[in-house]
């Protein structure tokens, strides 16, 4: 009786798997039949050159959405560096091949992104390059000068002179009782100077000063505006005073040369009048941030108070009568080991200054770069360098050194460094803006034809002999 159940029950439940399958194998064998005939129609079509694009249309749209999936992958790469992905259809025609036209060709795709040494580093990120339909280029140089723009009308002033002239005295009372009559500004100045103004007038008791150290740190976000009044060394003064950022800085010559100080005292009405209104025209020099690194500190990062120089850092054999020898270092690459009387790391801004005195190049300031020039070295194949902006470089005292090395950093705060110490120098992200009379390539080459007389000679005799 179990066995005769169990037979029917089998039976009945094969014949249930027949009825389900049946229509499945007939729907399966009609497709293949009308893919069949659609491939035909597609290949005869390509070979008479007429593609009904009505049929491609489905597939089209699948490549579609999956352009639309890259899309916004590629959206998501561009938050940490410059990705591509670019797709291309081939669709060139040839007779003797049977691959589908219509076949998509992705590019290989690839990420620029900015290389730094962790967050510890000192190098820092500058977008140079953009990325456009696959090719690398460099950004459009449509805007060759910086402008800049008041959003608000200045209201603080901080005014800088050179100590120990008449000359300069006068001129800074009466640009102070101009600025305050005419222009209704807030005027700090130096303690030094409002000493010398209260002196010469109680009438000044407005201007204001500080009082200690951890005050000038804050001067940054009280000042608006930072005038000098002297030469290129008032400028290097006022520098030195923005251990961070720098307000922009207008600069008067009443000094000897004058690289960086375009305009003159005479009409200094007009002038300021110009810039408090805007907009102007500003250079940003960059400065170069050091580090001196003691042997016994434990890693790079355990350093002595960093120092920023806006002309250059220069490493000496000091009063010793030895060869200065030092190893150099660019990113861990070895550079050289310099023998001589030292080297000079300065910035393009101080391409005018000791380093062109020691056989470097002139450098229009707003070029970022670090020169690398050696002072009398003992080679006559040593030339100076002119290196990238985003290098850092490392000068070491050797061991074997015969004598320790000097360090100076834009003429000032000397430092000895003994055998195994080192100074890390790199670009400081903060610049210094200064206002330029007409634009920064005016104003550069102005100054080295009036400065140092650049080029300068007798025009060659118009009437001694000629090619026929």
């Amino acid at each position: 009786m179990l066995r005769s159940w169990w037979t029917q029950t089998s039976l009945d439940n094969a014949m249930e798997m027949i009825r389900i399958m049946l229509p499945c194998l007939v729907l399966w064998d009609v497709w293949k039949e009308g893919n069949k005939r659609i491939s035909e129609e597609r290949f005869a079509a390509e070979q008479n050159g007429d593609i009904d694009c009505e049929r491609l249309k489905n597939s089209d749209n699948q490549f579609m959405q999956q352009n639309e999936a890259e899309e916004c992958s590629e959206k998501a790469c561009m938050k940490h560096g410059i990705c591509s992905h670019e797709v291309l259809r081939d669709r060139e025609s040839d007779s003797n091949s049977n691959v589908d036209r219509n076949k998509m060709m992705r590019k290989a795709s690839f990420k620029l992104s900015w290389w730094c040494k962790g967050e510890n580093g000192d190098q820092h990120k500058h977008d140079i390059v953009s990325f456009e339909k696959g090719n690398i280029t460099t950004p459009e140089r449509s805007s060759k000068q910086i402008s800049l723009k008041w959003e608000s009308d200045p209201q603080t002033v901080l005014i800088l002179t050179k100590p120990n002239s008449v000359s300069v005295r006068i001129l800074c009372a009466q640009m102070v009782r101009w600025l305050k009559e005419k222009k209704k500004l807030n005027i700090y100045v130096e303690p030094r100077v409002r000493v010398e103004l209260l002196t010469e007038s109680p009438d000044f008791d407005y201007v204001q000063t500080w009082e200690d150290d951890r005050e000038i740190l804050l001067l940054h976000a009280k000042v608006d505006l930072v005038i000098t009044l002297g030469g290129d060394g008032t400028v290097l003064w006022a520098a030195s005073m923005f251990k961070g950022p720098v307000p922009p800085i207008v600069p008067f010559s009443l000094g000897s040369l004058g690289f960086m100080t375009p305009f003159h005292s005479e009409h200094f009405k007009e002038c300021l009048d110009s810039v408090l209104r805007g907009p102007i025209s500003i250079t940003l020099r960059h400065r170069l941030l050091c580090r001196v690194i003691r042997d016994a500190a434990k890693n790079e990062y355990e350093t002595e108070e960093p120092i920023l120089v806006l002309n250059e850092v220069t490493i000496d054999r000091g009063i010793s009568s030895y060869l200065t020898n030092l190893e150099c270092y660019c990113d861990n690459s070895f550079v050289t080991c310099v023998q001589g009387d030292g080297l000079i790391l300065s910035t393009t801004s101080g391409s005018t200054a000791y380093s062109l005195a020691a056989g470097g190049s002139m450098v229009h300031p707003q070029v970022p770069g670090i020169l690398f020039t050696p002072i009398c070295p003992h080679s006559l194949s040593f030339r100076p360098l002119i290196l990238p902006e985003h290098v850092t470089v490392r000068i070491v005292v050797p061991f074997n050194s015969r004598s320790p090395a000097w360090a100076s950093f834009d003429g000032k705060d000397r430092k000895q460094l003994a055998a195994g110490d080192a100074l890390l120098c790199s670009m400081a992200p903060w610049p210094v803006p200064t206002a330029c009379q007409v634009d920064s390539t005016n104003d550069f080459l102005r100054s080295i034809h009036e400065g140092l007389h650049w080029n300068l000679r007798k025009t060659q005799s118009f009437d001694g002999p000629r090619e026929l």
